[in-house]
Order: structure tokens, then sequence, then C-alpha cells
């Protein structure tokens, strides 16, 4: 059974700690700084009746810990599509649509996602709404862990959203289908991230048919984009890290995991040093790696 906090004794907690918040201002020396929100920056937002908070979180990790303030609750981890062809992808994407309108979500709903930390999870549900045409979509930088360390207030009580209509206007640009991908290989200015684990990469960890990576990838896991609390790497640091596995704002980056999850955080840390052209391929290894008319490689060692 989840525990409910008395509302009133929850909204005074929230306005005694509001009185002591400020807009953080702490620049990170992004491009494109608002799609990260801080906590601060998240609680100063509470009251705006527009907001949509979607807590990504297992459903067992809300009740034991709670959740914050107005959200409502999307465990996306167990959406995937591994068949990126015309059909099976708009039907996937009607999938999530429609899931997110459940939560209140359209195009003029400004949306904040979030996790434990700034996690894929959190990442993918921000790429999702950036592909169907979503301008307000932002994730919170250092997830749940840092909103609670701020003191700010636990909420153990969530209403139902108010459905919506979603009318999507989907940018295709931002993804890659396992055929485009192929027909683009070769390009010279085509920069593929692979963004699984080591034993992944190198094909120790086999998760499809076939283990290994895509010709000529470049091998930089997620987890490299995050600080030791679990907030996105300043600017500089990300552009450093990038820049020195030639992965620079002149190409055309296109990313991959096992499930387009990992692949949409490395999308976000480029959405936020400002890379213009950058396209996710949701179907990723586990498409990749069962098609076998697709090349591989299969490295003998990390690069």
């Amino acid at each position: 059974m989840w525990y409910k906090e008395p509302q009133q004794e929850q909204q005074s907690f929230f306005h005694r700690k509001r009185e002591g918040l400020t807009r953080d201002t702490v620049d990170k020396g992004y491009t494109n700084p608002d799609l990260l929100w801080s906590p601060a920056e998240l609680a100063l937002r509470l009251s705006d009746p527009n907001l949509r908070i979607i807590d990504v979180r297992p459903v067992h990790t809300l009740v034991q810990e709670g959740w914050i303030p107005g959200a409502a609750h999307f465990d996306l981890f167990g959406l995937s599509l591994n068949n990126t062809a015309p059909e099976p992808l708009q039907a996937f994407m009607w999938a999530i649509e429609h899931v997110l309108e459940l939560r209140g979500v359209n195009l003029d709903t400004p949306v904040v996602f979030y996790e434990d930390i700034a996690g894929m999870r959190a990442a993918r549900g921000f790429w999702f709404l950036e592909y169907l045409g979503h301008n307000d979509a932002h994730v919170l930088d250092g997830g749940f862990n840092t909103w609670k360390a701020a003191g700010l207030p636990i909420a153990r009580e969530m209403p139902a959203p108010k459905v919506t209509t979603f009318r999507t206007r989907p940018r295709p640009e931002l993804h890659w289908s396992a055929d485009e991908l192929y027909t683009h290989l070769r390009d010279p200015d085509l920069a593929i991230i692979d963004t699984r684990t080591d034993d992944e990469y190198i094909g120790k960890s086999v998760r499809a048919a076939r283990g290994g990576t895509i010709p000529g990838a470049v091998h930089l896991e997620w987890t490299n984009n995050l600080d030791a609390h679990g907030a996105f790497k300043t600017g500089s640091e990300l552009r450093a890290m990038y820049e020195a596995k030639g992965i620079t704002a002149d190409k055309t980056c296109a990313s991959f995991c096992q499930g387009g999850y990992r692949s949409s955080h490395t999308l976000l840390a480029l959405r936020l040093l400002g890379y213009p052209r950058l396209r996710n391929f949701i179907g990723s290894w586990k498409e990749w790696g069962d098609r076998l008319d697709l090349p591989i490689e299969q490295p003998t060692a990390l690069a």
C-alpha cells in the first residue's frame, strides 16, 4: 500500500523550501544548457500547471522512495523495437505517442524526464519527444538522487494525469533505420558511436545472433558522459572526450547500443554540445546483430 502524505503538510514543506531556492546559475559550458534542468530549476517550476514531469524509474523504486510532486509514471524500459523497417517503426512510434498522451503530454506542454541519475531511461524519453516534434523537453540533471539530496519535497500520492491528444510532428532526420545506416556506412563524414560496454563491443558479451560491432564504429560507453554523482559532465569535459575519439561537430553522428537507450544518452550529450547532425539507431545491435545480411566487425581488443 502506498502511504499518502497529508497534502497540506506537503505543500507547506514545499513553500518553506521554495523560499530558499534560487534559479541555478551554474554554467556547465553547454551550447544548449536548457536541455538539462537542475533540481532548483525544476522546483521553481512545480507550480506551472502545464508542466509534465515523467518518472521513468521502475515502479518498485517509486514505492520505496517516493517521487517528485506532480510526477506521472512511465517505465519505458520494456518498450523496444528490433525491426526499423518503415511499417514497424511507425507502429512503434504510434504506441509511444499514445502512452505519452495518457501522461498528459502534447506539443504545448513542457516535459521533464527523470530517474535516479541523469540516466539512459530519461534520455530515451527525451529523444522520443524530440523525434516526435516536441520543442520543450528536458532531463533532470543528476536525477532523483540530487533532488533528494537537496532536501526537496517527496510525494507519496500520484493523482491520475489529465489525458491529452498528442498531435505529433515526427522528425525522421533524427533517426536512421538499419538499412539507412548501412547505406551511409562508408560516408567519409560519418561517426558511428557504439555506446555499449567493453564486453559487448569486443563480442565477449553476445546479445544477438552475432557478437561484435558495426564496421567503423568508435567505442565510447555512455556512462562516460556522467560524473561521479550521476550528473552530466561539463561541456568542456564532454567536448574533449568526444573530440579525442574523432567525434566532432562537423560529422554526422549515428549512435547505437542494444535497444536505443544508451545511444539516446550519448545523443543528449552531443545535443548539449550543439552538434547539428545526430542520428539514433533504435533497432541497435539487437537488429543489426540478428540480420545476417549486414556486415559486422569483431574487434580483438579495445581501441
